[in-house]
């Protein structure tokens, strides 16, 4: 099993070279106290906490499991003391707000950091990451009383939160749930229900859970219109702030996974469970989404995760492992074979990995900024056009990163041979534990409906635009520059493509409606693959201006690794538009044809 090591040259590029976040922070509206050391040791000891202390649990985990019983969930060996070892360092609170306890730094910092628990083991990080959509959604919608309550200790990690909200008869259709609110008295409400899929809905790692729940109040119109939110805590929390009463919440089973099996995931039975009112009554989808949209840029970041974990695999193996002479010549003439690295087949598949994972990296730290600004940003036109660009962006990122986080997984195994298929070796664990990536919080389908119809199509193609005006703004700017030309051009072309294809789906759909949801999730790749390819050419042009400004022995190789992904990605990822391209031009119609009993 492969020891995680924190990619630290590669996230100082990005975050230096290429995103300039010492400058992005003193353009915040809040002196953050964030300059480029102070960011320097708040990520280096991350990436040691990541490397000594998680990413040892990683194959425990996988192996080991969680075990359920009727007193509850106990996590792997290793778990609960990372955990407490995490909180005493203050890690939960890191961009937190302050008046909670919190140590309000910029949520891009939270970012990085979790990129790095997360690399170390997807299993562990999901317990105190989960707490921060919670923590997001009470500061949002939550009543002064229930943010005084819960906050505190959720902020400093103390306690852990859950999002409720699958049942098993609607799954992503959420207007048919069944799980019923009756109020009370003193503002009370009284939930009985049951929800699948629950995430972290029972274990030992905390002290107390604080469950965000989506139900029904008495009289509530049918549908999505007609669903409240309420927070419901796994024990009371008395007038003191101090654990009370079991609530009648628990655990009846926990499912049994393909992968990341360290990280819970629970059948949870509300059977007359005391809960709060957040928000409006039949408003609660609606403050829902703040802890969706936290969970799905969180989940954006596993196929950032899966690429990197693929590649620090892959790359020691494939220099090291001798099989078959070089096509073009002995390499290895000491050796019986030369090292699988030398053929042609196995750099496709690497160089694949390295662009997804650091192209990845660019795209997650640059969206990590826009949170930033649309919190912090100067002005009231700042972070209206940082969140117009969330929007866009955030289905973007969830369903494009994590499904081309699987295929990098997937090269990871095959490079390896066999080898890659057994246990030890880790990678068919980090295929494995990839694939639920495409499926937590909505589906790559739903994530696709959502980036064509409520995003380009709902508004307009406002919101596109505000992103393709950036990236063709870029593109002019950089048309004749020197070493540019292979990049600039195909990155307009294919922004003008992608224009042109929303385009054509709209008018598309004006006469049928199945054309939106035909063309959605090659519209959302299409749309991955353009927005990747700007990233590189950003980060190619970073390289090129390094060089000649004379970089120093150690980083040439650095630079030209740049250049020469950036150049791979160009001539060998991005043309798979082209393909995208036809089969959305392709229409419905060879889907719709078939009557249902001729499946």
């Amino acid at each position: 099993m492969p020891s995680y090591k924190a990619p630290l040259r590669d996230i100082q590029f990005v975050t230096n070279d290429l995103l300039k976040f010492t400058e992005h922070y003193q353009n915040l509206n809040k002196d953050v106290g964030l300059d480029q050391s102070m960011q320097w040791a708040i990520i280096e000891e991350a990436a040691k906490f990541s490397e000594h202390v998680i990413s040892p649990l990683n194959a425990v985990a996988d192996q080991h499991g969680c075990q359920w019983s009727a007193d509850g969930v106990t996590t792997p060996p290793g778990f609960k003391a990372a955990y407490q070892q995490y909180c005493e360092g203050g890690w939960p609170s890191l961009a937190m707000p302050e008046e909670y306890g919190g140590q309000g730094l910029p949520e891009s910092m939270n970012v990085i950091v979790s990129e790095l628990v997360c690399s170390a083991s997807v299993a562990w990080s999901g317990y105190p990451g989960l707490r921060e959509g919670a923590i997001k959604t009470l500061v949002s919608y939550g009543t002064e009383e229930l943010k005084n309550t819960f906050l505190p200790n959720l902020v400093s990690g103390k306690w852990t939160g859950t999002m409720c909200l699958t049942e098993s008869h609607c799954g992503t259709d959420l207007g048919q749930l069944k799980t019923k609110a009756t109020p009370v008295a003193n503002d009370e409400y009284i939930l009985s229900g049951t929800k699948i899929f629950i995430s972290c809905g029972e274990h030992d790692m905390a002290e107390n859970i604080v469950h965000i729940v989506l139900a029904r109040l008495p009289g509530a119109p049918e549908g999505t219109s007609g669903i409240s939110l309420f927070v419901v805590p796994k024990f009371l929390v008395t007038e003191e702030g101090k654990i009370g009463a079991r609530n009648k919440v628990g655990c009846g089973s926990i499912e049994h996974k393909m992968g990341v099996h360290g990280f819970v995931t629970c059948v949870m039975n509300f059977d007359g469970a005391k809960g709060y009112l957040i928000g409006q009554p039949n408003k609660g989808l609606e403050a829902m989404f703040t802890f969706m949209n936290s969970a799905r840029l969180t989940t954006a970041l596993q196929g950032l995760v899966h690429s990197e974990v693929a590649y620090q695999g892959a790359v020691p193996y494939a220099k090291e492992r001798l099989a078959m002479r070089s096509l073009s010549g002995v390499k290895n003439p000491e050796g019986p074979a030369d090292p699988i690295i030398v053929h042609p087949d196995v750099r496709r598949m690497l160089l694949t990995i390295k662009s997804l994972a650091e192209g990845f990296r660019a795209f997650a730290y640059y969206v990590a900024q826009q949170l930033d600004i649309a919190e912090l940003g100067q002005s009231e036109q700042q972070r209206h056009h940082a969140k117009q660009l969330l929007a866009l962006l955030t289905p973007i990122c969830k369903g494009f990163m994590t499904e081309l986080g699987c295929e990098a997984a997937h090269h990871g195994v095959q490079v390896f041979g066999g080898h890659g298929y057994i246990r030890e070796w880790g990678m068919e664990q980090n295929q494995r534990d990839s694939r639920i990536s495409t499926l937590y919080e909505g589906t790559t389908g739903i994530q696709a409906l959502d980036l064509i119809g409520r995003k380009v199509m709902g508004s307009k193609g406002s919101l596109l635009t505000n992103f393709t005006d950036i990236v063709l703004e870029f593109c002019e700017s950089h048309q004749s520059t020197e070493n540019m030309l292979e990049f600039i051009g195909p990155l307009k072309q294919s922004t003008h493509d992608w224009l042109e294809l929303a385009n054509t789906i709209g008018k598309s759909a004006g006469a049928d409606a199945d054309e939106l949801g035909a063309a959605s999730v090659d519209f959302l790749m299409f749309s991955g693959y353009t927005v990747l390819a700007y990233f590189w050419a950003r980060m190619a042009l970073v390289a090129f201006d390094k060089q000649k400004q004379g970089a120093q022995t150690h980083d040439r190789d650095f630079y030209n690794s740049k250049i020469n992904t950036a150049r791979f990605y160009f001539q060998r990822i991005l043309p798979r538009t082209a393909t995208l391209k036809l089969t959305i031009q392709s229409g419905a119609q060879n889907l719709m044809a078939m009557d249902t009993e001729q499946f």
